[in-house]
C-alpha cells in the first residue's frame, strides 16, 4: 500500500503558528515550529483515523514575503561567494603552475606568493577545473 502524503502549510498568526493540512482542508495551530509536526500529525491521525506515523508530512513554512526576498538574497550571495572561492583557487593555481613552467622550485613558488612551500605545490599540482 502507498504511503499517503500530506503538506502543512505554515504561517504566522498575532500569536501562533496557524497549520493548514491542504489534503483535507483543516486547521490546527502551534505555539512554536517544533510543535507543528506533531500538531498537524494529530490532526492528520484523528481525521483520517490513521495512525499519526502512517503517513508522509511535508512541512511549508510561509515567510512574509520580506523576510522572503531577503532569505532569498542571502542564498543568491552565498552562491556567489562560492563561486568566487572557486575562481580564487584557480587563479592562484594557474599562478603558481606558471611560476612552475618558468622553472622555479615549490620552495621559491611558495616565497613569491607568499605560502608555504607545501601549499605551493598543491596548487602545482592542481588539476584544472
Amino acid at each position: 500500500m502507498a504511503q499517503v502524503n500530506y503538506t502543512a502549510r505554515v504561517e504566522r498568526g498575532e500569536r501562533y503558528w496557524l497549520v493548514h493540512i491542504l489534503e483535507i482542508d483543516q486547521w490546527t495551530q502551534a505555539r512554536n515550529l517544533q510543535e507543528v509536526e506533531p500538531m498537524a500529525r494529530d490532526l492528520i491521525g484523528i481525521m483520517q483515523e490513521v495512525p499519526t506515523d502512517s503517513f508522509d508530512l511535508r512541512v511549508q513554512v510561509n515567510l512574509p514575503e520580506p523576510v522572503r526576498e531577503k532569505w532569498e538574497r542571502s542564498k543568491r550571495l552565498l552562491g556567489q561567494i562560492d563561486e568566487l572561492k572557486a575562481a580564487a583557487a584557480a587563479a592562484a593555481a594557474a599562478a603558481a603552475q606558471t611560476l612552475a613552467e618558468a622553472g622555479l622550485s615549490q620552495r621559491e613558488i611558495g616565497l613569491a606568493l607568499g605560502v608555504s612551500h607545501q601549499r605551493a605545490g598543491q596548487l602545482v599540482n592542481r588539476k584544472a577545473s
